[in-house]
């Protein structure tokens, strides 16, 4: 597509994901040991992704990330 000067765009959304931490770190490992790792984690409200991809290129360009998913939201990402 880049050799026939075409510049193709993609936009998509992702609602609703969570912004999680976990409450303790990752126990270290020890030889011949399967690494440990937390399960508890604290929950800090959701995100809203708001994302372009470059489809020639394979990459994100200019990604939105906020509390809300709103027409305005998407209007002023656009």
């Amino acid at each position: 597509m880049l050799e026939q000067g075409i510049h193709l765009i993609s936009t998509d959304e992702m609602t609703g994901i969570q912004a999680l931490e976990r409450l303790f770190p990752n126990k270290r490992i020890k030889p011949k040991q399967v690494e440990k790792i937390e399960f508890e984690y604290e929950r800090h409200g959701t995100l809203s992704l708001i994302a372009n991809w470059d489809v020639a290129r394979g990459k994100v360009v200019s990604p939105s990330i906020g509390p809300t998913r709103t027409e305005q939201d998407f209007s002023e990402h656009i």
